[in-house]
Parts: C-alpha cells; sequence; structure tokens
C-alpha cells in the first residue's frame, strides 16, 4: 500500500473558507439555513464550516445538526458485522428550511441517498444542498452531485481517499491510498 498526500492542511484551509464564502453569497446571513454533518466523517467538517459561516456572515444563531443514517443504508442488512449507529442530534424543525448537508468524501453517493432518506423523516425542508470536501466524480453510482466541493480527485475505485484532522480547530489534510 502506498499512502501519498493529496491537499495540505494550508490548501485545505484556503477551499473551506472558499466553499463558506460560496454559502454566504448564496444564502446571506443564512437565516433559513441549517448545516447538518453526516455521520461519522462529515461532522468535523460541519463544525468548522458552521465556524467559519458564523465568523463571516456573524450569525451566531446558525443551526446546527448531526445526522445518523446508518438504518437507511442500503447494505444495512449486508455483511457479517453488526452496524452501530452514531449519535443523532437535530433539535430544530427542517421544515421550509433549506438544508447544507455536509460530508467530507462524495464517493458513490450512496451515503448521500441514506441521509436524503432519513432527512425525509424529519419532515420536507425547502432545499436540500451539498457539501464535500473531495469529490471523487469518476466513482459515482447515483446521480448525486455536490452544489459546493473543495478539489474534484480522479481516483480508482479500489483506492481510499481519507480526510485526516490533525487537531479538533485546524484544518485537514487529504490522503490517497493505493495498491502501487
Amino acid at each position: 500500500m502506498k499512502k501519498r498526500i493529496l491537499l495540505d492542511s494550508n490548501h485545505t484551509k484556503i477551499m473551506l473558507r472558499r466553499i463558506a464564502m460560496q454559502i454566504s453569497e448564496t444564502h446571506g446571513n443564512l437565516d433559513n439555513c441549517a448545516i447538518i454533518g453526516m455521520q461519522p466523517r462529515g461532522i468535523k467538517l460541519a463544525k468548522k464550516l458552521l465556524e467559519l459561516l458564523t465568523e463571516i456572515t456573524k450569525n451566531k444563531k446558525i443551526e446546527y445538526g448531526e445526522l445518523d443514517s446508518t438504518f437507511y443504508r442500503d447494505d444495512f442488512r449486508k455483511g457479517d458485522k453488526f452496524l452501530i449507529p452514531n449519535s443523532l442530534n437535530i433539535d430544530f424543525l427542517i421544515e421550509n428550511k433549506i438544508i447544507i448537508l455536509v460530508d467530507d468524501v462524495l464517493y458513490t453517493g450512496r451515503s448521500v441517498r441514506s441521509a436524503l432518506n432519513s432527512l425525509g423523516d424529519f419532515g420536507r425542508p425547502l432545499k436540500i444542498e451539498l457539501v464535500t470536501l473531495v469529490d471523487r466524480k469518476f466513482n459515482r453510482e447515483l446521480p448525486i452531485q455536490p452544489d459546493y466541493v473543495g478539489e474534484e480527485v480522479d481516483s480508482r475505485a479500489k483506492d481510499i481517499v481519507e480526510v485526516i484532522w490533525a487537531e479538533e480547530n485546524s484544518s485537514p489534510e487529504v490522503w490517497i491510498i493505493t495498491d502501487k
């Protein structure tokens, strides 16, 4: 296995600020928006975006939640492992809100599909937009595309793309692990 860095923390810091600025340009002070991080790996990214958006918009009341869609996955009952769900934290109504759904890496689109199905149980949002730090665009199995993306990465299906956070308040690094 060969592991190499795709994006260092300086690069991702710039990308995160750009994404936050794009969201702010689209939605102003985000009064009718909510940031929802997808468990488990979208949470740190969602929290970082919330921090940046609060700084940019001066709105300290942007709604934030964490979504676990374990039981909505199409592979939930397959395999030998028993899946353990993560915590769920959405303590506000999503009805008629713009939901900004956040995950670290968009790969096949299956996790996003399960998150969309899960959100349906909370109500009917006005709109759902997708944020991802890394878009593995050539590996999609479903017609799902991000509205805001940090970087598009060309990778083979058997490669692994990881977003690694060194510290809670830092910017992450993005690594690719290949068999060559």
